[in-house]
């Protein structure tokens, strides 16, 4: 089975080319490993999953994506041979809404005001297990 499930935030804004009868879309995207550091796996994108991806995604847009991974290989202009491995995107969601900031930025202040009430305020969730 070749299947892969990621939620990241993609680096930088999608590459987009467009041909006759195509749409192709390239990135990367940014995967938390929870504290140990971050993995930047290549995503390309193709069709209408392309041009949705040109049309709502940029950086720093959180990104649910299903896809499989596809291996390949291309000759340099110096004539070597490289090798790649992309995730290809075939199906892309968002991994929060459009307000997340503003909700954020609401929560924290919920949680400055609480602080009063003796409540633990967790700035910082990623250590927790349930987040």
């Amino acid at each position: 089975m070749n299947k892969v499930c990621i939620t990241g935030r993609w680096t930088s804004d999608p590459q987009i080319r467009h041909s006759d009868d195509n749409t192709i879309a390239r990135g990367t995207i940014a995967i938390d490993r929870r504290g140990e550091g971050a993995d930047f796996p290549s995503v390309v994108a193709f069709g209408k999953t392309a041009e949705h991806i040109e049309k709502y995604h940029h950086k720093g847009t959180k990104a649910e994506i299903t896809g499989h991974i596809q291996t390949g290989k291309y000759t340099s202009k110096d004539g070597v041979t490289v090798f790649t491995t992309d995730i290809v995107i075939d199906e892309i969601g968002f991994g929060e809404s459009k307000n997340a900031n503003h909700n954020s930025e609401v929560a924290k202040e919920t949680a400055t005001a609480s602080e009063a009430d003796d409540f633990v305020v967790v700035e910082d969730e990623e250590g927790l297990p349930f987040v």
